[in-house]
């Protein structure tokens, strides 16, 4: 009997049952990875929802409680109202109120209560009186100086002689070295706009135009340029030097420019560029050998190719990524703590004050080094759990990408574990981005970067920069190109700083 097997209806069914659950399948497949790529685009949306909400009403802090913090909180222990004040400040703020000249305030009793309303005798004092203190401001005032040079001659008429010219600025500026120190202040260390410096004057009855005071911002910029000059030739010798950018609006271009700050341990320039190419740091570290800590942007990277500078990675950078993926991402938590760990041993450091030290190198060499070992586990571990493109892969892949620049400073002590210092410099920026809204042209731009970089490093090296400001214009005009050095604040504070103040340089003069 010849087999009918070909022949039976339910093989044939099964054949379409089987072509048709093929189709289900690559449909589950296609919607599956449908599925997984709008995943991905809402988890990218909704981080850089989070974002910006956080820049327009969250906190802009990164700061997260530090272990002893959180075993306080846990104790019940409460932060002291108003904030902590460093006990030491206090102490030097009391100090320097002290030091201030003081006026005596008499207070007489009145005459009608100066005999006994009993005995008809005079009232007579009883000890020193009373003494309270009070600080009271004493609105400044813009002086008008006449100079008048004597000339004379002799009987016979053969020999002249002439007093010294008075000391200028810059020949034909009718305003004197401390005017121009206190304008270059309000405008480059206080951010205030020049629109609101004139009304201030206005107040004061200094009626002064809005043009003139820009004027005199760059001619003070002008006068001291050759200082930023022998700066940045300094600041180039550096083996340990920070980088960083922001950029800037320019009321004469659509496109933005951008300031650089670089950093080193003497020195803080500010650079002005049309845009973010790589072509200021060439200008500025081309050519120079040592270290250079950066975040990741790839604009540094032409000067630390094989002949140039060694290039160490920033944490807070790194940590940054990660803090911004937390939202959604709860394991970055465990990620955070393990940089912490980091920053606290450099806390340590700085306490014992060994920073730069040999002790400081052993101590990241005994401790950080660990730190980082259980942090390239951790982030080995959690890399597969998580999308590369999400928030969080992105964090891992950052640390991934930066790992042998972030470790750059386990080799060297001197080189610091985050770039905060430069971005730190850049605030004074990004408050006059505020104020201002923008320079009125790229060449306004290159001219107040020497105010800002002269102001910066008198921050830096506890310099009065209204005092040094006002000696240094005047001073500035004695020196040789080779003497300049000796007027950068830090070598200014040694040489003539001492005891120096505004009233000093611009001494009062007798009213004729």
């Amino acid at each position: 009997m010849a087999s009918k097997r070909h022949d039976c209806p339910w093989r044939s069914e099964a054949g379409e049952l089987r072509g048709k659950l093929t189709e289900r399948d690559a449909e589950v497949t296609r919607l599956t990875e449908q599925v997984a790529t709008l995943l991905s685009r809402v988890d990218k949306m909704e981080h850089k929802l989070a974002l910006a909400t956080k820049q327009v009403v969250g906190p802009k802090s990164e700061r997260m409680p530090t272990p002893e913090e959180e075993a306080k909180k846990k104790e019940g222990h409460k932060p002291a109202r108003g904030g902590y004040t460093n006990p030491k400040k206090r102490k030097e703020n009391a100090e320097a109120l002290a030091r201030i000249p003081a006026t005596v305030v008499p207070h007489p009793i009145p005459d009608d209560e100066r005999r006994c309303p009993h005995c008809g005798d005079e009232v007579r004092p009883i000890g020193k009186g009373d003494e309270s203190t009070e600080y009271e401001w004493v609105p400044g005032r813009l002086e008008r100086r006449v100079h008048v040079v004597e000339v004379g001659r002799c009987p016979c008429k053969l020999h002249y002689a002439r007093g010294p010219a008075p000391a200028r600025v810059k020949e034909g500026c009718l305003y004197g070295p401390a005017f121009l120190a206190k304008l270059a202040i309000e405008k480059c260390a206080d951010a205030t706009p020049i629109y609101r410096v004139e009304k201030a004057m206005r107040r004061a009855g200094i009626p002064i135009s809005r043009s003139t005071l820009n004027d005199l911002l760059l001619c003070a910029a002008d006068v001291l340029e050759p200082l930023w000059d022998v700066a940045l030739g300094h600041m180039r010798c550096d083996p340990h030097v920070q980088a960083d950018e922001t950029s800037m609006r320019v009321q004469t271009r659509t496109q933005r420019a951008f300031v650089w700050t670089f950093l080193s341990q003497q020195y803080t320039l500010y650079v002005f560029s049309p845009s973010r190419s790589g072509d200021t740091p060439k200008n500025i570290l081309g050519g120079t050998l040592g270290s250079l800590t950066v975040d990741g942007y790839t604009g540094y990277n032409v000067v630390t190719d094989v002949d140039g500078r060694d290039r160490s990675g920033c944490w807070s950078h790194a940590r940054r990524h990660l803090f911004d993926a937390l939202p959604r991402a709860p394991e970055a938590r465990r990620g955070l703590d393990i940089i912490l760990d980091l920053f606290m041993i450099e806390r340590a450091a700085a306490r014992q004050n060994i920073l730069g030290t040999a002790a400081h190198l052993a101590l990241r060499k005994r401790k950080s080094a660990k730190v980082v070992a259980r942090l390239r586990v951790w982030r080995d571990e959690t890399a597969p759990l998580f999308e590369p493109n999400s928030a969080m892969g992105e964090a891992l892949r950052y640390l991934d990408n930066q790992w042998e620049r972030l470790i750059a400073f386990l080799d060297d002590p001197l080189i610091p574990i985050h770039n905060n210092a430069s971005e730190a410099a850049l605030r004074i920026i990004a408050l006059l981005r505020k104020n201002s809204l923008f320079f009125g042209n790229d060449e306004a731009g290159r001219r107040l970067m020497v105010l800002y970089s002269l102001l910066a490093m008198c921050e830096q090296h506890d310099v009065n920069p209204e005092v040094y400001l006002a000696d240094v214009l005047l001073r500035i005009q004695d020196h040789t190109k080779d003497a300049l050095v000796e007027l950068l604040p830090h070598r200014w504070k040694l040489a003539y700083g001492s005891g120096f103040t505004v009233d000093r340089i611009v001494a009062p003069v007798e009213a004729t």
